[in-house]
């Protein structure tokens, strides 16, 4: 599956390596409304072409996700940097130990084919996501995995754009999805070709994401740690009023006597609502899971 927008120059590569590699398997090419001719030339390429006219990588992937019916899905960008070779060898792992995803972990020494800042990038929210969800992966925003039926199937896709990568690990953490990843050459794009992923535009909304995916996922942790700093900071203001009323009987300086108060409710507030959302967030984590189990596993069997 291979979500497109504009790549009239690398998507007919990009089709002929993973039919050469994968050669049972069916190529599905999603245009994403590309101005050039994507379209004609995955077709000539021998590709199922599909289009969808929500904008944004997040909605491509959800459409190829509820349409395509297999028991493996390859994913991969239609800009000739992902290593088709090493398809056959995810496919393999994926199926052997049964797993759910497989993330090729991009490495490249061509400093054009990873640019600087997504380089920092990715590692910032690799770490930051691997602080909050569990340390088994190394690179948040790989756009090549292979993944299970039942992941697919039970992948919600609430993402509209290039937060998806994001949503697509999450989702699998927080089921403790068995997983692993496989490094991968990553080479650059072709000549005349230009990525479509702004280095601090889509920054910004992958850290929005990531704090949606903490407010959903982690509420005690999000909601405790805001209350916490209230209730400290409270504490910080309040001692010197306690000070002085001790000394005097009288508390001089109310507006910050009022700020206490309201930051003191507002902690308390925060605390017991992280507790309550968390409470609720088990029945629903239950129904995820359970709708996750419906599908089989793949192992042992025959792919489709």
């Amino acid at each position: 599956m291979i979500p497109c927008y504009n790549e009239e120059l690398a998507i007919a590569k990009v089709i002929d390596d993973f039919k050469r590699n994968l050669p049972d398997g069916k190529i599905y090419v999603y245009d994403n409304n590309s101005t050039d001719n994507t379209i004609d030339v995955a077709r000539q390429a021998g590709a199922i072409v599909r289009t969808e006219s929500l904008q944004g990588k997040g909605n491509v992937v959800r459409r190829m996700f509820a349409d395509v019916e297999a028991d493996v899905y390859v994913m991969a960008d239609g800009d000739a940097t992902y290593h088709a070779d090493s398809a056959p060898l995810m496919v393999d792992k994926l199926l052997a130990e049964n797993l759910d995803m497989v993330t090729g972990v991009r490495k490249s020494t061509i400093q054009a084919a990873y640019r600087g800042g997504h380089r920092f990038g990715n590692a910032m929210f690799s770490l930051l996501i691997t602080k909050i969800f569990g340390d088994r992966i190394s690179d948040l925003l790989s756009g090549y995995r292979v993944f299970s039926r039942r992941f697919v199937k039970s992948f919600p896709a609430l993402s509209g754009e290039f937060e998806i990568e994001t949503e697509l690990t999450v989702h699998a953490l927080e089921l403790r999805m068995p997983i692993a990843e496989v490094d991968t050459p990553y080479g650059p794009r072709p000549e005349g070709s230009v990525s479509k992923l702004s280095t601090y535009k889509d920054g910004l909304k992958i850290l929005f994401m990531v704090f949606k995916l903490v407010k959903n996922e982690r509420p005690l942790h999000l909601f405790g740690f805001l209350g916490l700093s209230l209730l400290l900071g409270a504490l910080l203001l309040a001692a010197p009023l306690f000070a002085t009323y001790f000394e005097t009987g009288l508390v001089p300086r109310l507006p910050t006597a009022t700020l206490v108060v309201g930051m003191t409710v507002i902690g308390v507030f925060s605390m017991f609502s992280g507790v309550i959302i968390d409470s609720n967030l088990t029945g629903r984590r239950e129904m995820k899971r359970l709708f996750y189990l419906k599908h089989k596993s793949v192992a042992g069997g025959k792919v489709k």
